[in-house]
């Protein structure tokens, strides 16, 4: 996968969850719920930490912490895109999970907190309020663990 097709990937996920983040704000107030279905709400949603809401409590400074890391890693999946064009899953997950990365850091350093929505919920317990760019990392881990279970095998194949 040429590195502007992954870049371009990239983009179009950062653009999608931006814009539905944005489009949550303008419709819902803060800790409002919509219910979709019995196990499905859009719920407006801030988080100030990581994942799961860790570090939220803290006294700030995890803003930009995580800003760095995601600057960071941001990149490296760009160094690694740019290195394994010829692994199209491989950058296909990297792609998702860059895109996912900038739209969470393009909140944390523009609102000082990441905006989730999707609220999956069953017999009154809910799953942590979530995202578009959450679900592309997601996505793009689960697609890494393919590409490595994938390539594990052609290599073992391949060596014996």
């Amino acid at each position: 996968m040429k590195l502007y097709y992954s870049l371009i990937l990239a983009v179009v996920v950062l653009a999608l969850d931006l814009l539905s983040k944005r489009w949550i704000e303008f419709n819902l107030a803060y800790d409002q719920q919509i219910v979709i279905t019995d196990f499905f709400n859009l719920v407006l949603a801030y988080n100030a930490g990581a994942a799961f809401s860790f570090l939220s409590d803290a006294s700030g400074w995890q803003r930009w912490f995580l800003s760095a890391i995601a600057a960071l890693v941001s990149s490296l999946i760009i160094y690694l895109l740019y290195k394994n064009t010829s692994n199209r899953l491989f950058c296909f997950a990297l792609s998702l999970i860059l895109g996912g990365a900038l739209g969470n850091l393009w909140d944390r350093i523009m609102l000082g907190h990441v905006v989730d929505f999707l609220d999956f919920h069953l017999r009154g317990y809910h799953w942590p309020a979530f995202n578009l760019a959450d679900s592309a990392i997601f996505c793009g881990a689960f697609l890494l663990i393919l590409d490595s279970i994938r390539n594990g095998r052609k290599d073992s194949v391949q060596g014996g």
